[in-house]
């Protein structure tokens, strides 16, 4: 219908008050921009100017047409813009990350990336690692921080500092005065991490000892839920110390002192991308987590 261009000469020739310092500006004949108005006008339907007067003129349907079409140049220039920008990246970043990351470092490291990157805009996922692992080879994220052993063929990793598992219950239960045995903990429900991953796996074989009942072990996918069950009573738990201790959550879950043999490993997280796909991307947001994760471990020493 037209070009972003007929807007220009449209606008100029409206500034400068006349068709031959358009023609000028744009390096044409002053009957060029003559015709290029007309045929604008003929595919328009409508007159822009009105040609009985001495003195350049919109009609009231060329401010119209002006109006609206300024609002597209206006989107050009901000689109360029946004793609040109110069010292960070633009566009739309996806990340996707495992639950424990969202109770963890996620919030100060949006934060470091969106005051180090302002054009950048977020697209959040929180998913169980298998998942993650799987949307990092299809192109389904940019970045993903998952456990360590979920990492997919080819993807460059950044390791995170380990994360503590603890044992959990509600703030309402009377314990003794002594660590509890593994006798003892599979005596009651327990809940944590969902089936497939380390803690869930580790849960299994370390309360599957010779002369120990069957244990009552149930996983899942939300450890807010865990929270909730442990919190309510339902059972004891094992999750992140940093989730389970963090402000408001200790109103309702406290800390299980266990023995030797019942403590659970760390989990250990990495920040992993596609190198082939999303080199830029990946570097960046893998030093922003070591910076989070580095400011954390100081302020927790």
């Amino acid at each position: 219908m037209f070009e972003l261009k007929d807007i220009e000469i449209l606008q100029d020739i409206v500034r400068a008050g006349g068709f031959r310092a358009a023609a000028v500006k744009f390096g044409l004949s002053q009957s060029a921009i003559s015709n290029r108005i007309q045929a604008l006008e003929k595919r328009l339907g409508v007159p822009l100017f009105d040609r009985g007067r001495r003195q350049v003129r919109l009609t009231p349907a060329g401010r119209r047409f002006l109006e609206e079409a300024q609002r597209l140049v206006a989107a050009r220039d901000h689109i360029v813009q946004q793609m040109t920008h110069k010292g960070g990246l633009s566009g739309t970043i996806r990340i996707g990350v495992a639950e424990t990351i969202v109770h963890t470092i996620l919030s100060p490291l949006l934060n470091r990336l969106k005051a180090e990157h302002q054009q950048v805009r977020f697209e959040l996922l929180v998913d169980t690692s298998r998942q993650l692992r799987e949307l990092l080879v299809d192109d389904g994220l940019d970045v993903a921080i998952l456990l360590a052993d979920c990492v997919p063929p080819g993807a460059t990793v950044m390791p995170i500092r380990p994360l503590a598992l603890g044992w959990y219950c509600s703030r309402e239960m009377e314990l003794p005065d002594r660590p509890q045995t593994l006798e003892e903990l599979v005596a009651r429900p327990i809940v944590t991490f969902p089936k497939h991953t380390p803690p869930y796996r580790e849960l299994e074989v370390m309360l599957a000892a010779p002369g120990l009942p069957p244990v009552d072990l149930h996983g899942s996918a939300s450890l807010s839920t865990v929270i909730h069950l442990v919190g309510d009573g339902f059972g004891i738990g094992v999750l992140p110390v940093r989730m389970a201790e963090a402000k408001g959550v200790g109103a309702r879950i406290k800390p299980l002192p266990v023995v030797e043999e019942a403590r659970p490993s760390a989990l250990r997280f990495v920040v992993a991308y596609m190198p082939e796909r999303n080199r830029e991307v990946g570097e960046v947001v893998a030093s922003a987590v070591q910076l989070c994760d580095q400011f954390d471990a100081d302020n927790r020493s």
